[in-house]
């Protein structure tokens, strides 16, 4: 009986000892570190719920069922850890000889926070009481404080996602990108965009790597997601090097490169196998005509392309070969919407969903004076001017007010 009370002993130290080692692991040090207990519980319930999810074929329902995955996640770890605890000390009480198993299970959950329904009777019991209740007390305090800082990550993320849904649509979608820029002749703003996304990716790479929780945590909208995002602002970025090499922004190779740091180093997190030094030539899933399609889809809105699509394809290719594999798993991995090139799911599933861009209106006089100083700004640029841009006509005066007068012999009016 005495060796088993031994073994009971350290049995329960090492119960409690690896429970509160997967706590400090999980929310304190911030780093990559793995917990097995962590992953052990993420696997079963995110399993559990994804397992759930697929058996939808529309996906805004089965996005309703992965959206509880990741909060459910965080309580029932917490339920794990408390109750690992009271197992683990219950055998450090019955291990000192306090009493039978039943009355060491009343005082060790009776301790765990501490509730005072039965009391310690000697001096070894009040001792390792006092140190469940305060291991109780960490463990819940620590995880109320984890959820701030979950929670401002998510914030942080989902900020510039909302921000996409208006320059790509949902889901997003490179080609996308590109063409509603141009349709408002607007490309300029694409250099601030890289350079948001590249701020944006290395933050994503510290966070989601440290609180690997993050990766699960779905957007507010159903029909986009930060991989999407991510993958669609590479696209954008591929396709506007591959076509325009002399004008593209020189914020696209910079957020290019950060982007496949930031996919790398989830993969990494997530023990997702990525080629860590691809070909320029190695085959992709997109195809030649689909490049073509989207290429035809961004020049219809008035894309003034450097190469042809024929001829920007080896170079899209070279580009996204780095990044497109890495992306695609990670879609899988969270099961991310159905957007267009950014792979497949698994389970029954509808095809895939094609942002709708909304139409562009605007009064017939005023949207012929845009069109008018659209092609005059074009010209410039392809002219490469330093001249002042064009700037639209004065509205006409009223009727009843009187012309102003003339500009003077020899001056030239408004271009």
């Amino acid at each position: 009986m005495i060796l088993l009370r031994i073994l009971g002993l350290l049995a329960g130290l090492v119960l409690t000892l690896g429970t509160l080692g997967s706590v400090v692991q999980t929310v304190i040090v911030p780093r990559p570190t793995s917990s097995r207990l962590s992953n052990l519980i993420a696997s079963l319930v995110l399993g559990m719920i994804s397992t759930l999810a697929r058996t939808r074929a529309d996906y805004l329902r089965r996005d309703a069922i992965l959206a509880q995955g990741a909060p459910l996640f965080l309580v029932v770890r917490l339920v794990v850890w408390i109750g690992l605890l009271v197992l683990g000390f219950t055998l450090l009480f019955w291990g000192s000889s306090v009493g039978d198993l039943a009355a060491c299970l009343r005082l060790s959950a009776s301790s765990i926070l501490p509730l005072g329904l039965t009391h310690a009777t000697s001096g070894l019991a009040t001792a390792i009481a006092f140190l469940e209740s305060a291991a109780g007390v960490i463990v819940v305090a620590l995880q109320i404080a984890y959820l701030p800082s979950l929670y401002s990550s998510f914030n942080r993320r989902e900020t510039l996602v909302t921000m996409l849904n208006s320059s790509s649509g949902s889901p997003p979608w490179g080609p996308e990108i590109l063409a509603r820029h141009a349709l408002i002749d607007n490309q300029d703003h694409l250099t601030d965009l890289y350079h948001d996304w590249e701020q944006w990716a290395a933050d994503i790479a510290e966070s989601h790597t440290s609180y690997a929780t993050l990766l699960y945590f779905r957007s507010p909208e159903p029909r986009t997601s930060w991989v999407l995002a991510l993958l669609a602002c590479m696209d954008a970025a591929s396709m506007q090097l591959a076509l325009n090499p002399l004008t593209a922004p020189a914020s696209a190779r910079p957020f290019l490169r950060m982007g496949i740091v930031c996919l790398r180093s989830i993969a990494d997190v997530t023990n997702i196998p990525f080629p860590s030094d691809p070909m320029p030539d190695d085959p992709i899933e997109i195809t030649a005509e689909e490049f073509q399609e989207a290429v035809e889809r961004v020049l219809a809105v008035g894309w003034e392309p450097e190469r042809s699509g024929e001829d920007a394809w080896p170079h899209f290719r070279g580009w996204r070969v780095n990044y497109e594999s890495t992306a695609y798993r990670l879609a899988s991995l969270i099961d991310a919407p159905p957007g267009p090139w950014s792979g497949t799911r698994r389970g029954q599933l509808e095809s895939s969903m094609i942002p709708l861009r909304p139409p562009h209106r605007a009064p017939a006089r005023e949207r012929d004076q845009l069109l008018k100083v659209t092609r005059k700004r074009q010209a410039y640029r392809r002219a490469g001017g330093v001249a002042a841009l064009p700037q639209m006509e004065p509205s006409r005066p009223p009727s009843n007010q009187a012309p102003g007068p003339a500009p003077p012999a020899g001056s030239k009016g408004p271009v």
